[in-house]
């Protein structure tokens, strides 16, 4: 502690600990503290005594649900896209070698009261009941057209500028209706809310992780939980002499007589910095409230009804079908953007896919964005997680903090 750092990171969370890595790779002087005794902050994986006590309290787990140590619960569930910027981060980084990772089956929608395997490329839009012979045909022609496409390859942009035509532009060169649009949307583009279709069609990030391995989804995940992905990144930066302190109460950041930050306090210590990063818990009065997510966490002996026995899949249901603002997506979870203050109500629809349910916990949190200029007080404050069900808006955060940190692009 009486060492002068160029940054101390507080929390250690997925965002701040990709942060706390590449920062220490940039050969930065980082101490990265936590008020826990455990890695991972919102973001951890928990064993079933641990879920158990965080949300039944006291009592122990019922011996037919198996062992404690057999399970590792993630409390910000979310997929990672074969091809997306979290992967990409992984192996800039040489993360990848400290984790092991397994396909996800599947990708699946609810579309009128059922559940149906999302088409991913034109063989599949043939074969998919979510549509009709004609419809099928044209969905196959577009979904054609968005795999053949190369952003650096004119031959294969058939007259359109993606970057200047929306969404709905060139959905309606295809004449699809807006069922189609409705699935295509959220469950392969993975659009929260239809605002993506007043905004530039670039985006192919699906079908880029589809064509990244051989399997019936783009996304992969952490064998043993995404538990593993802070820990990977804390080794990473002691690899390069960034310095690890967990259990450490209070962490009160420390600012000068200009308002800018000058060190963090804890145990009648100050260590002294430059700058910090942290999570919002560790500075309220510099964040405000934007929302709220609610989610149920399931424990059940058997697989999801109607996912042809899949032991991994993502099940999303689209706003629409559900006369919601924004979707609901779960993976072995049921998670959504609150829109009122009843989260039973609001999960009860995907809590009916899932059949016979042996547990379940339901769970609330705040989300938070910061509120300070990090330019006036050297203060690096992450957002909160979302609903989504894959990394973009994550490591798109923790991107836009390093490159106000550094000056640099990632």
């Amino acid at each position: 502690m009486d060492v002068e750092y160029d940054v101390i990171v507080l929390g250690t969370g997925l965002k701040e600990c990709i942060l706390s890595g590449l920062l220490s790779v940039d050969r930065l002087k980082v101490l990265h503290m936590d008020r826990n005794d455990y890695y991972g902050g919102d973001s951890t994986s928990l064993n079933l005594n641990q879920l158990w006590k965080r949300f039944k309290g006291e009592g122990t787990p019922p011996a037919q649900i198996g062992a404690s140590r057999d399970y590792n619960v993630d409390m910000v569930p979310k997929f990672m896209m074969a091809n997306g910027t979290l992967v990409r981060v992984l192996i800039h980084t040489g993360v990848t070698k400290y984790l092991s990772f397994k396909a996800v089956d599947g990708s699946y929608v609810f579309n009128k009261g059922k559940i149906h395997k999302v088409p991913s490329t034109d063989m599949e839009a043939l074969k998919s009941p979510l549509m009709g012979l004609f419809e099928k045909r044209r969905a196959g022609k577009f979904f054609l057209f968005v795999q053949d496409y190369k952003e650096n390859d004119p031959s294969t942009h058939k007259g359109y500028d993606l970057n200047k035509m929306t969404t709905k532009e060139l959905i309606s060169k295809y004449g699809l209706d807006d069922n189609t649009i409705d699935f295509i949307g959220h469950a392969v583009a993975l659009h929260k809310e239809d605002n993506y279709l007043t905004e530039p069609a670039i985006d192919t990030l699906y079908a880029e992780s589809v064509g990244r391995f051989q399997g019936g989804s783009p996304y992969i995940y952490p064998l043993y939980g995404l538990g593993e992905l802070p820990q990977g990144f804390a080794r990473l930066s002691a690899v390069y002499g960034g310095t690890y302190m967990l259990n450490k109460p209070e962490c009160k950041i420390e600012f000068n007589d200009e308002g800018k930050v000058c060190g963090v306090t804890s145990e009648g210590e100050t260590a002294k910095c430059k700058k910090v990063v942290c999570d919002p818990s560790y500075i309220p009065d510099k964040v405000r409230k934007v929302g709220k997510v609610f989610r149920a966490i399931a424990i059940m002996s058997h697989p999801i009804p109607n996912t042809a026995d899949s032991h991994s899949v993502q099940i999303i249901i689209p706003q629409k079908q559900l006369g919601r603002k924004s979707d609901m997506q779960f993976i072995a979870f049921v998670s959504a953007q609150a829109e009122s203050e009843n989260p039973a109500a609001e999960l009860k629809p995907g809590i009916d896919l899932l059949g016979p349910v042996d547990e379940l916990f339901i769970d609330t949190y705040d989300r938070f964005e910061p509120t300070n200029d990090p330019s006036s007080d050297n203060c690096f404050i992450s957002t909160s997680y979302d609903a989504t069900t894959h990394f973009e808006s994550t490591v798109m955060d923790v991107l836009s903090i390093y490159t106000k940190i550094t000056g640099k692009l990632q």
